[in-house]
C-alpha cells in the first residue's frame, strides 16, 4: 500500500482491500528488521565493474546508504507528530523511501566487500544489510551531520528535508549513468522518490515563508541553523573522486551548481535571502559526527543489539 500526497489531497491505492491487509502476509522485503524476506538484490547482476576496487565500492555504497538510513530514521521520529494527518502519512512515505534506499545500498556494499560487515554471533540469521545498519558503532557511519541533527519544529524538517533532497536528487541522477548495474538501479528509482521529497518540502518552505510572522520566524530560524551543514553535502571525499573517475560513483561537488539554482529559485519565489553563514568543519564522511548521533543509534539499534540471533 502506497499513499501519495498531492498538495492538500491525499490518496491512498487499492492494492488491498483494507488499508492493513498489506502488514499481513505481504511483501516483507518494506521491513528494515527481519529474516523472512528474501535478498533485496536478489537476481540482480552484482559484478564489480573491472578495475573498480572493491572495498572503494563498499565504502561508498556506505556513504550513500548512510545518508539514507539516517534520515529516515530521523523522520521516522515525525509519526504521530506532524501538524495534521496528511502531512503525518507524507513523512512516514519518505522516510520508507529513504529505508528503501538504505538497504538496497547497505547491501550492495556487503557484496562489493564482505569484509565491511561487523562480527555477529555464529549462526546469527541477520541478513548483511541489518548487520550493517545494527552492528556499527557510530565510528563506522559515514552519513553527512544534516541527515542526523536532532528533531526541530515542523519548519525545521521542512528546511532540512529541502536541503537534503535536492541535493541527493541532484547527485542520484548523474548516478543513474554508473559503470555499476546496481547503483545504477538504485538511483534509476530512487529518482522518481526524491523528486517528491523535493516538491514536498519545497512546497511547504514557501507556505511557510508567506504564512504568518510566526511561520516565517519558525523558518528563518532553522534554515539559519541548517545552512550550515549544507556545505558537506558537496565537500568530496577522495572514494568519491576515485569512483567519479572509474565511471561509478559522482563527484558531490558536480552537483553543486544545480543544487543552488534550484535552492535560489526557493529562496526568491518565498522572499528569504541566502543565510550569511559559515560551514562547520569536518564532516561525516570522515567519521566525525555530532554529540546527538550517538543517542540516535542507541534507540535506532537496541532491539536488534538485545537479540542478534533472534528470528522474527
Amino acid at each position: 500500500m502506497r499513499h501519495h500526497t498531492t498538495g492538500r489531497r491525499t490518496t491512498v491505492s487499492d492494492d488491498h482491500g483494507s488499508i492493513f491487509d498489506g502488514l499481513i502476509g505481504g511483501d516483507s522485503a518494506q521491513w528494515a528488521f527481519g529474516t523472512g524476506f528474501e535478498d533485496p538484490l536478489a537476481g540482480v547482476d552484482t559484478t564489480v565493474p573491472g578495475g573498480v576496487d572493491h572495498a572503494e565500492l563498499a565504502a561508498y555504497c556506505l556513504m550513500l546508504g548512510d545518508d539514507a538510513l539516517i534520515m529516515s530514521q530521523r523522520l521516522t521520529e515525525w509519526c504521530s507528530r506532524a501538524p495534521d494527518l496528511e502531512e503525518d502519512i507524507a513523512l512516514a512515505n519518505i522516510a520508507l523511501d529513504l529505508l528503501g534506499q538504505a538497504r538496497l545500498l547497505l547491501a550492495r556494499a556487503a557484496a562489493a566487500d564482505p569484509g565491511v560487515l561487523p562480527a555477529l554471533p555464529d549462526g546469527s540469521p541477520v541478513p548483511p544489510e541489518d548487520a550493517l545498519a545494527f552492528f556499527r558503532g557510530a565510528d563506522g557511519f559515514r552519513n553527512v551531520r544534516l541527515a542526523e541533527v536532532p528533531n526541530g519544529d515542523f519548519a525545521h524538517v521542512v528546511v532540512r528535508l529541502l536541503l537534503f533532497a535536492t541535493a541527493r536528487l541532484a547527485l542520484l541522477e548523474r548516478l543513474r549513468a554508473s559503470a555499476d548495474s546496481v547503483l545504477a538501479a538504485v538511483a534509476a528509482k530512487s529518482v522518481k522518490e526524491l523528486t517528491y521529497h523535493r516538491d514536498w518540502a519545497g512546497r511547504w518552505f514557501l507556505t511557510l515563508a508567506q504564512g504568518t510572522e510566526e511561520s516565517r520566524r519558525r523558518l528563518l530560524a532553522a534554515l539559519g541553523g541548517l545552512w550550515p551543514f549544507q556545505d558537506e553535502l558537496f565537500a568530496a571525499h577522495p572514494v568519491e573522486l576515485s569512483l567519479a573517475r572509474a565511471g561509478v560513483g559522482v563527484d558531490p561537488g558536480a552537483a553543486r551548481d544545480d543544487v543552488a539554482a534550484v535552492l535560489d529559485q526557493v529562496l526568491a519565489a518565498s522572499g528569504v535571502a541566502r543565510p550569511d553563514v559559515a560551514p562547520l568543519p569536518g564532516g561525516g564522511r570522515h567519521g566525525t559526527h555530532t554529540g546527538d548521533f550517538g543517542p540516535l543509534l542507541a534507540e535506532m539499534q537496541v532491539v536488534a543489539r538485545a537479540h542478534p540471533s533472534g528470528r522474527w
